[in-house]
């Protein structure tokens, strides 16, 4: 395995760790095994960004200018990461093997973590913890589908995906394990691990029986689908079209 060759690969965006092929995403092991070892042959070592000093194996991308990328500090993207054209990266970070698209924004505080794919038009609002996942090699990143629109302070985790154009209010958990309910029809549709292409995402609860009694549990509802007309509306602006925002 040329371990340098495929991380140099990735920074320049020309290899991914995932792709999406006839619909579906599908996971590049190889460049995944190449990071695990970039991270094993790599030695500790000062850096050095103007006042600042780091200690880490990672070195840190430089060309930002090249790639028409702005980035605000003290914003870090590590060598291995690609960042599209148009890419805003305000206070924030993003770790090896992420790619983030074209005009997309990772706002204040936001994190994208290691092999992340970040599509393109996508706004990561202030706060937004998207995880990250190396092992194991076959394991699917977390991945946000272009168009999308993460609200504050919500997470994204354990190789979840949010599909294109969608939606999530502000302070929304995605994981594997907790199901995404859509309570738009006359029964409830459960989803896991996948929050369908448009739909309206806000904070919700369900019921659950313990033995010390009955509590509830946080559990992200789907309250509505995103038209066309949406598209050019603020994230509190439809929300209140979905009698969600205040």
């Amino acid at each position: 395995m040329d371990v340098e060759g495929t991380i140099a690969a990735l920074d320049r965006g020309e290899v991914r760790v995932a792709e999406k092929v006839d619909g579906d995403w599908h996971v590049n092991e190889d460049a995944k095994a190449a990071i695990l070892e970039y991270f094993r042959v790599r030695k500790v070592e000062p850096i050095e960004v103007g006042p600042f000093e780091y200690l880490d194996k990672i070195p840190l991308k430089h060309d930002h200018a090249e790639r028409g990328v702005r980035v605000v500090p003290p914003a870090t993207a590590r060598y291995g990461s690609f960042l599209s054209p148009g890419v805003i990266l305000m206070p924030s970070y993003v770790n090896i093997g992420a790619w983030v698209g074209p005009n997309t924004m990772v706002d204040t505080w936001a994190t994208v973590g290691s092999c992340a794919q970040i599509g393109a038009d996508v706004h990561l609002a202030g706060g937004v913890g998207i995880g990250g996942v190396l092992e194991p090699v076959n394991a699917r990143p977390e991945i946000v589908e272009d168009g999308a629109f993460i609200g504050s302070r919500c997470i994204v985790t354990e190789g979840c995906i949010v599909g294109e154009s969608a939606i999530l209010g502000a302070g929304v958990v995605i994981t594997a394990s907790v199901p995404i309910i859509d309570v738009t029809g006359s029964e409830p549709v459960e989803h896991r691990g996948v929050v369908p292409p448009r739909a309206v995402v806000v904070p919700g609860v369900r019921q659950r029986e313990f033995p010390a009694g009955t509590y509830g549990l946080p559990t992200p509802l789907i309250v509505g689908w995103r038209d066309e007309s949406h598209d050019r509306m603020s994230l509190n602006d439809v929300l209140r079209e979905f009698e969600i925002g205040t």
